[in-house]
C-alpha cells in the first residue's frame, strides 16, 4: 500500500517542485545605471502631439539628439541613460522604458520597436521585449536567458496636472 501511495505522489511532488522553481524566477529590470528622467507634457494638445494617446502608440525621446525634433525641450527635460521609449499599452495606458538594452548596458545601443510584431528588439544582442502587453519583459535572446527586463519609468500626473515621465 505504501508503494502505491509513493507512485501516486511522485508525479505530484515533481509538478510542485517544477512550479516552485519556475515561480522563483524573477526579472531584473534595474540593470541600467541611474540617470535623471523628466519629460513633461503641460497641455492636452502637447500630449496628443508628442505623447502616446492611443494603444500601441510609441515615441522615442533622446535629449542629446533632440528626438523628436519639434518637441518643446526645456532645461529641465531629461531622458534617462539611453533615451526614453514612451508607449501606449494595449489598453492605451502610458508606459515608459529606457531605450538602452539591459544586456548591452550602453547608452548608444538602443532597443527598436517592431510595430508589426508589437514588440521591441536590440539590434546588437537580438533580445526581444514585450513592450505593449507585458511591461518590458524579455521574450527571447540573451535577455530572456538571463531574466533582464527593460528599465521602467513612471508615467503619471505632475504637480500641475500634466502628464510626466519620471524615474521611478
Amino acid at each position: 500500500m505504501t508503494l502505491s501511495v509513493c507512485k501516486t505522489l511522485k508525479p505530484v511532488v515533481l509538478l510542485l517542485a517544477t512550479m516552485a522553481a519556475v515561480s522563483c524566477h524573477t526579472i531584473d529590470d534595474d540593470r541600467i545605471p541611474p540617470a535623471p528622467v523628466r519629460i513633461a507634457f503641460p497641455t492636452v494638445a502637447e500630449w496628443q502631439i508628442y505623447g502616446t494617446p492611443g494603444a500601441t502608440d510609441y515615441k522615442r525621446f533622446i535629449k542629446g539628439e533632440k528626438t523628436p525634433p519639434n518637441f518643446p525641450w526645456t532645461a529641465l527635460t531629461e531622458t534617462g541613460y539611453g533615451g526614453v521609449l514612451l508607449c501606449g499599452d494595449v489598453h492605451g495606458a502610458p508606459v515608459a522604458y529606457d531605450l538602452s538594452c539591459p544586456v548591452e548596458i550602453r547608452p548608444d545601443i538602443r532597443i527598436v520597436v517592431d510595430p508589426e510584431a508589437l514588440n521591441a528588439y536590440c539590434p546588437k544582442c537580438h533580445s526581444v521585449y514585450d513592450i505593449f502587453t507585458n511591461y518590458g519583459q524579455p521574450l527571447s535572446g540573451p535577455a530572456a536567458e538571463h531574466g533582464y527586463g527593460l528599465q521602467k519609468y513612471y508615467v503619471g500626473a505632475g504637480a500641475a496636472g500634466e502628464y510626466m515621465v519620471i524615474h521611478r
